[in-house]
């Protein structure tokens, strides 16, 4: 099998924690011969952590499957263009959304947007020398996508302006994800499995948010953590226990990967 994980909230919690019990389970699983990927709507340059890549997925999929790895070597990488690129952001500046910029080796953003922002301070913590300011580097963004802060009166006029490159994931009224058109993290299932030669038909995935929409739905099998939302929860084949309460262990055992 094929095993697709999301990462916020299914290998880890909100404070980056990894149960031991997931470790484990993951580890057992490829040596039973099933194959580990992380799937996350993160891009590449923001999935660094080395606690979490030192678990040794066989493969990586980030910014909602625009970019793949697998042992190590990128097989597929989606990029805007720099015309793309410049009228994204021409376009979300001038209806007042706060961006960040993602791609595979930087993240940009400009740091006084997000001065006070819970989620803006903690990628500022955690991507260092990787993030750089999306003012002082015009027109040299290298991007798979980006994620804004959208609550102003126009967003709707925004997402028009711009729905010819991408699709919007909004996660609420006030924050979007924004994805060029045709990717997200099912796409990035039936990719991988088009790139190793395999049949989606031997997969499984793992997710908690309604980011795993397409993961679950692509996946032959669909898992959802106990602590997932309700619309998660319903469109799964399985509702497994908490992240803290071996989730992925007692899934990967109802399903005979581990034993």
């Amino acid at each position: 099998m094929l095993c697709f994980f999301d990462i916020d909230g299914t290998i880890w919690d909100y404070r980056n924690f990894i149960p031991e019990s997931t470790r484990k389970a993951i580890k057992l699983a490829q040596e039973n011969g099933h194959k580990c990927f992380l799937n996350t709507g993160r891009a590449r340059a923001y999935v660094h952590n080395e606690d979490l890549l030192g678990i040794g997925f066989d493969g990586i999929v980030t910014s909602c499957g625009c970019m793949i790895e697998y042992c190590g070597e990128t097989i597929y990488n989606k990029l805007l263009s720099s015309e793309e690129c410049v009228r994204t952001v021409e376009s979300t500046r001038k209806h007042g959304f706060r961006s960040i910029l993602e791609g595979p080796e930087f993240l940009y953003m400009d740091r006084k947007d997000f001065e006070g922002d819970m989620f803006g301070e903690k990628v500022m913590r955690e991507m260092g020398d990787r993030l750089l300011p999306i003012t002082d580097n015009w027109g040299r963004w290298v991007m798979n996508k980006l994620s804004c802060e959208c609550g102003t009166p126009t967003r709707d006029q925004c997402f028009e302006e711009l729905s010819d490159i991408y699709d919007f994931m909004l996660h609420n009224d006030h924050i979007v994800e924004m994805v060029p058109k045709g990717h997200n993290k099912g796409t990035g299932i039936v990719e991988v499995c088009r790139l190793l030669g395999e049949d989606v038909s031997q997969t499984i995935a793992f997710g908690d948010s309604i980011n795993d929409k397409e993961m679950l739905e692509t996946a032959a099998i669909s898992v959802a953590m106990g602590n997932a939302t309700d619309t998660v929860k319903e469109l799964s084949d399985h509702v497994t226990t908490d992240i803290l309460d071996d989730g992925i262990w007692n899934a990967m055992k109802e399903y005979r990967l581990i034993s």
